[in-house]
């Protein structure tokens, strides 16, 4: 596992100067990102396991595993959560540079200090990069090489095949992150 996280730090830091020793500026990217803010309601806890079980608007319920909580004990059944959930995806073409298909992942956590109401932030990011495998500009497909296998693509754009080689990196970098906060209930007059 250190070894992924390192190796997705690596290629983080290697992959911009890939891109500017290359002449070829014109790689195309994508990014895309959804964020959404809502509140829930604290329908269950279990504090031996860490996990609170929250409802959303919708009526669905969730279970959280919070393993770094060290204030549950300060939230109960019926109690609302402030959450905010931001999920990021961006590929990348790279200019290739004789590297293995791979992957890793990165954790992190945070908790509210102290002097707020008990919440925390969890984040996690996996990059993923493939190996251009095969090109086909006649029918607008290509092949990348995974880690596990090689897999077959349809180009949404086939004009961006044209800026792309046999070897080149295409890099999936995907985040997640949510932050929770109990919120302050008025007092009842």
């Amino acid at each position: 596992m250190n070894k992924l996280v390192i190796a997705a730090l690596g290629l983080l830091l290697i992959a911009p100067a890939l891109q500017a020793e290359s002449d070829r500026t014109d790689l195309p990217a994508i990014s895309t990102t959804q964020n959404m803010q809502l509140t829930a309601q604290v329908v269950a806890i279990d504090r031996e396991k860490k996990e609170v079980a929250l409802r959303g608007p919708g009526g669905e319920v969730q279970t959280l595993e919070l393993p770094e909580a060290q204030r549950l004990d300060e939230v109960e059944v019926g109690d609302t959560v402030a959450v905010e959930y931001l999920q990021h995806l961006k590929l990348e073409l790279l200019p290739g540079g004789g590297a293995k298909p791979g992957h890793g992942t990165m954790k992190a956590r945070a908790r509210a200090p102290e002097s707020e109401q008990p919440g925390g932030v969890i984040t996690e990011t996996v990059i993923s990069m493939a190996v251009v495998h095969e090109i086909d500009l006649e029918n607008g497909t290509f092949k990348l090489q995974w880690e596990d296998g090689i897999k077959d693509y349809v180009a949404r754009d086939p004009e961006n095949l044209k800026k792309a080689k046999v070897g080149d990196y295409v890099v999936a970098t995907y985040t997640a992150a949510m932050a929770l906060q109990l919120q302050e209930v008025p007092a009842e007059n």
